[in-house]
Parts: structure tokens; sequence; C-alpha cells
């Protein structure tokens, strides 16, 4: 059977999944009368809950007597590990952009990922019937990126599709029948190559290992493109590094290939085709297995370093173990070191005294996301404020910094620019109207300056405002810079929290928690409306007394707390506080719960 590889790239909501939705409906995968939920592509949780895709996912249909390998890749930077994988599994690319928002910083990574691989792209203006879609200048757009991107003559000679992802049709031109989409099928099939792999069943199996799974019955399962040579169920293979050391020698329990949305169990895969295989104990993403006459590992993609660590450590809060079971450092250990096998982008390494684990990735969202997962799966932990890592080069202490794009109102546009290149030490790049009313802003900014930056940027545009970053480079350290402003109040006891003492408290500042709540001695329950801590008593109830006057005894009426996010919280602690996560409760405490710790503490640091 004629096998094609793609992979479907865009950035973050401009409807990628919901098009494999509609090509496996096309293509017959699903009955008439089939229940499907809609994105079935985005099967975890947190995908659904935030629309994004965090994971790359592959499907396959068959059209015309051809197989299509169909991948599904995230659209976010901070899971690029993900995509730089995947891309090496595919043959083609199909662009996916948004006809009014154009080429965004997440497309624009995973393109030149892409084009750096040699790939040709198929370019599909998604979303034509949107009202406010300008196809024509977001393929002028396309164009000089490919162009910034040193795309190859050939590259730039790209096939164009206008579609609509959620009608389910896709046309050559913008005045098309609009009915279906068999031109875009019929596109793959004439300007994507079959796999150069076909040319050499012959040779002896070979296949990169690109994502790493775990099944309770089939145990380790590993999946990839086959580069050369067949398989069957019950062949021996062996396992090398990229270096080419021995890991282990195995036997192929089952081979796994995507037939539809479901892995179905086959006998025998092909060079060309993309299976998952099991059997193996040791072998790992970015190891070559193949027969055991084969010595040269095949080349690996090599992953772009962690731009900043996180330091997940064991609850040890007077309100530890309430909430979660895996609470132990053990465990801990056990899942960070099981997570940074699947997930290349991802470096794990102990501290001294055992107790804490520094954590490395590309951002506060894929950090994020992690902890949310092992919040879930019942974890407790504590977390530190994310810390940029430097890097030395001749001598220089070199930051990374990141290209920031940003949509944003006109009549905010000046409050944005003001804090980036303030506060936040960044250069202003490029500003333009970016359709009615809007202005399009693209700064370089260091990583450091972006940490927390997402709340306070939603507060200054409304929540209108669009932001997205992509890791640009490395430069010389922009020195010293400007932290929380305000300083935090601090419960100084155990107990519940008390209406009327928090009612009392409300000039002090905001409140973060409300009555009833447990509460401990340093546990920050407040921020100070000044810039120093403050410590305060949230369990003060109402003296009693035999006098009874009117307006003594009105009902207590509390400001609703501020309730902050995961990724908020972690934005917002600052280097000598930590965020408690457990499975039912997110709270910001000092590091030093005793207050007496705490100033000994500030004098050794100072």
């Amino acid at each position: 059977m004629d096998i094609r590889n793609i992979a479907i790239i865009a950035h973050v909501d401009h409807g990628k999944t919901t098009l494999v939705d509609e090509l496996l409906k096309q293509a017959g995968t699903y009955r008439e009368n089939q229940a499907v939920g809609e994105r079935v592509m985005d099967s975890n949780d947190i995908e659904r809950e935030r629309g994004i895709t965090i994971l790359a996912k592959a499907t396959s249909v068959d059209y015309k007597g051809t197989r299509f390998n169909i991948v599904d890749t995230p659209g976010h930077a901070d899971f690029g590990g993900e995509v730089e994988r995947i891309l090496s599994m595919v043959d083609g690319v199909v662009l996916l952009v948004d006809s009014a928002e154009g080429p965004m910083p997440q497309t624009k990574f995973v393109t030149s990922k892409a084009l750096a691989l040699g790939l040709r792209p198929i370019v599909v203006v998604n979303k034509v019937d949107k009202a406010d879609g300008e196809p024509d200048r977001v393929l002028n757009e396309v164009f000089d990126l490919f162009a910034n991107l040193d795309a190859t003559d050939e590259q730039l000679d790209f096939p164009v599709l206008y579609a609509s992802g959620r009608a389910g049709w896709a046309d050559p031109v913008l005045d098309g029948p609009r009915k279906d989409l068999t031109s875009l099928f019929d596109l793959v099939l004439s300007h994507v190559p079959a796999p150069k792999q076909q040319a050499a069943a012959a040779e002896p199996f070979r296949m990169l290992a690109t994502t790493l799974a775990a099944d309770n019955f089939l145990g380790r399962l590993l999946a990839g493109r086959v580069e050369s040579g067949t398989i069957q169920v019950g062949a021996q293979l062996k396992a090398l590094t990229r270096e080419g050391e021995r890991i282990e020698q195995f036997r192929v329990t089952k081979i796994l290939a995507y037939r539809g949305l479901t892995l179905t169990p086959i006998d025998e895969a092909v060079a060309g085709d993309i299976v998952t295989l099991a059997g193996m104990t040791k072998a790992t993403v970015a190891d070559t297995l193949c027969d055991l006459s084969v010595d040269v590992p095949l080349p690996a993609q090599p992953i772009d370093p962690p731009t900043i660590s996180v330091t997940f450590g064991i609850n040890d809060s007077p309100l530890a173990g309430r909430d979660g079971t895996k609470v132990q450092s053990r465990i801990i250990r056990e899942r960070l070191f099981k997570e940074a096998e699947s997930n290349v982008a991802i470096k794990i390494e102990d501290t001294p005294g055992g107790e804490a684990f520094i954590v490395s990735g590309r951002g506060e969202l894929q950090m994020g996301v992690l902890i949310e997962n092992m919040r879930r799966e019942g974890f407790e932990l504590s977390i530190s404020r994310p810390r940029v890592i430097m890097r030395e080069e001749d001598g220089v202490r070199m930051e990374p910094i990141e290209e920031v794009t940003i949509d944003v109102d006109d009549e905010y546009s000046g409050a944005v620019i003001e804090k980036l290149t303030g506060d936040r030490k960044g250069d202003l790049v490029e500003m333009r109207p970016a359709g009615v009313g809007k202005t399009r802003i693209i700064a370089h900014v260091p990583s450091r300056g972006l940490i927390g930056y997402q709340g306070q940027f939603m507060t200054d545009t409304r929540g209108s405002g669009v932001l997205n970053r992509i890791f640009h480079g490395w430069a010389p350290h922009k020195g010293p810079m400007q932290g929380r402003r305000q300083g935090v109040l601090v419960s100084m006891d155990n107990g519940i929290s008390v209406a009327y003492a928090l009612w009392n408290l409300e000039d002090r500042g905001k409140m973060f928690i409300g009555a009833q709540e447990a509460v401990y001695e340093g546990m920050i329950i407040g921020e100070h409306s000044r810039e120093n801590d403050l410590e305060v008593n949230p369990l003060k109830g109402k003296k009693l007394t035999n006098v009874r006057a009117s307006g003594t005894d009105e009902a207590v009426r509390l400001t609703t707390p501020v309730r902050m996010s995961l990724e908020e919280s972690i934005a917002y602690i600052d280097d000598d506080e930590l965020v408690e996560v457990t499975p039912k409760v997110i709270r910001l405490r000092k590091r030093y719960l005793d207050p007496h710790e705490r100033k000994r503490q500030s004098r050794v640091d100072n």
C-alpha cells in the first residue's frame, strides 16, 4: 500500500485539531451514526480544558488506496520537544494559518523547524468564512515568513488552499464550490513524496524512537517511523544510544499502528509506516531500534536547551497530607524522572538534601501543565519561583531573550510598551496596525522580565490583548530587574480564618482567602497595599460585650477574595516564597514559616 506521512502545524487555536476531525469524518473513519466527541485528537483532560494541543497525536486515514498517516502537533513553543521529534517522522507538512490573524509566533517556531528539515509545505488559509478574514494579506505574510526563514526556491513555490475546517471544505480558489476536503487529499497525494524508505525494504530493520508511552499490559511502548526493512512480531532487535552504544536486546511482543483513531495490532510493518513497538524495557526516546546486524544509530534531532528552572519539593506545611496520597520525596522523584524519559525537553537534577528536585524546561506553561498533571494524580508539592537559566560565553554572562508578539486595542498600546521597555528591559522591534483599531507590537524581552507578566498584561489590556512568545536567542545580561512591588500579608497563627478578622484587614490590602479557611503561621493570605510584608492575625474574633447598641451588630460583608490560578501563583511569588500545591488547594506561603527564622535568613541573604 502507498503511504503519505504528513504533520499538521499551526499556531494555537488556528483550527488544526478541528480540521483533522473533518478529514477523519470525510475519509469514512467514522460510521454515519457514530457518536464522536468534538476535537477527538485532544484526548487529554488538560488539553480539552485549555483548548490547546500538548502531546503530538497520530491517526491514519485511507484515501484512494493510499494510507495517510497524519500527526497533529502542539503549537506552543513550550512543547517544542514534541514538535522537533515528530517532524523527523514525516515527509510533508500542512501549514494552517488563520485568515484574520495570519502567521503567529508559534507558526514561525514550528515552520522554521520544518523548513530546516527540507520539508515542502502546503499552505491552508483556514477560517476564510470569518467576517474579518483577509486571505490575500495573510498569504503575503506567509511568503514573507518563509523568505525570512531562508526557505529554498522549491519551498517558496508552495501550493495554497482556502478552507473552513469547521464547515469541512477546502478549495484551490477562494470562490470555489466549497463542498468537501477532496482537494486537500488530492494535493497531499500529488505534492508530498512517498517515504524514501519504501525503496529500502531489502535493508535491515531500523527505526528511530520518537515518542514513549506505557501500557499496563504491554509495558513500555516506543513509536516512530520505520526507516528501512520490515519487522514481524517475535523478531529479535537491539537498541542503540545516539552514540552507538548498545542498551539492550529484546523480542518484539507487539506491533501497533494507527488505523483511524485506534492503535490496532498488526503482524508486519514495512519501511515508511509509523508504528509503535512493545517488548523493550530500557530503550527510550531518541534511541535507535534496529536489527542485530546494525551498529550505526540513526541521527536524532538536537533539542533546544531549557530556559527556566523550578524547584519541586515535598510539602512540609502544617496542612501537608490532608488532600494528597503521594507526599514522599521518593515518589515525587520517581514521577519526575519518568516524565523526563518521555519528555526530552525536561531535565531533572537532585538537590543536596534530597528533599527537592530542580526541574528545567522550556517555559512556564510547560511547568504549569506538569504540576497540574501531578496534582491530579494525588501529589502534594511545594513549588519555587521560576528562575531563568543563564550561560557563560567567552567570559560574558548571557541570558535568554524571547520574541514577544502582542495584538492589542490601540488605546492600550502605550501602557504595554511602557511596561515591556521600562521595568522589563525589552527592546521594541516593530509596531504596526493589525486590523481596525488594533496594533501589533513585536519586542525582544529577557525571559526574566516575562515571568509573571501575563496577569499584568491582562489587567493593562482589560482582558482584550493577545500575547505570544517564543525563544529568540541569547544576549548579554541586562542587569537587575525590579520584582514585585507590593509586600504580602502573612498569617501569624494556625487555625480557621474568621470573617470579622478578614473584614478588619481589608484596609491593609487584597485578600487571597475567604472566611472559614484553614490557615497556618507563615501562610500568605493577601497582598499588602504597601511595599513591606506585614504579619497579621486572620483568626481574631469579635470581643463580646453586654452592650447592645444600634449599628454594632451589622453583618460583616467581605470583599470577594482574589483567587489565582496555578501559573499566576507561581509567577506571583518572590524568591523567599513557595506555592503549596495539593489535589484540592493552591496556597501561597513563606519558604520559612517561623518569623524569627525568616529574619535570620534575610540577614544571611543580604
